[in-house]
């Protein structure tokens, strides 16, 4: 179902959309990468394992996404796309397993800008006609 950027003065928001939790976080991560990168590839496509725990949904969202900021940072890891998202839990913590797919920084892609981190401000996860997550972004 995908996301949309709304108006936020000096941060970017977005509500990201899924008929599942599950499609909403995906959709989420990749409003975050479109804010690093323009998504063209021009590399060799990477998977790389990501595991987050949490003891909220909300925890564990923005957790992943903070994933994506750590990834840029450490290893200059661009994501592409977002696959196999499991939801689990034990023990009164939760947990989200996932691949991301991506590729190295080079001088080929075009990088938009930086993302700082992902806040807990104004986040909202809503369910309906499938989910909604809205989540404020420090640029």
């Amino acid at each position: 179902m995908g996301y949309e950027f709304l108006d936020h003065t000096g941060d970017a928001m977005f509500r990201a959309r899924g008929g599942t939790l599950e499609e909403a976080i995906r959709s989420a991560a990749l409003a975050v990468a479109s804010l690093i990168w323009d998504g063209t590839p021009a590399g060799e496509r990477e998977p790389r394992q990501v595991l987050v725990e949490g003891r909220s949904i909300e925890q564990l969202v923005v957790r992943a996404l903070d994933e994506i900021v750590y990834l840029v940072e450490t290893e200059g890891f661009l994501l592409s796309d977002v696959e196999g998202i499991r939801l689990g839990g034990t023990d009164g913590r939760l947990s989200l397993e996932a691949v991301f797919v991506g590729e190295r920084i080079t001088d080929r892609h075009g990088l938009r800008g930086g993302v700082k981190a992902v806040t807990y401000n104004q986040l909202m996860i809503e369910r309906d006609d499938g989910v909604t997550i809205q989540v404020v972004v420090d640029v």
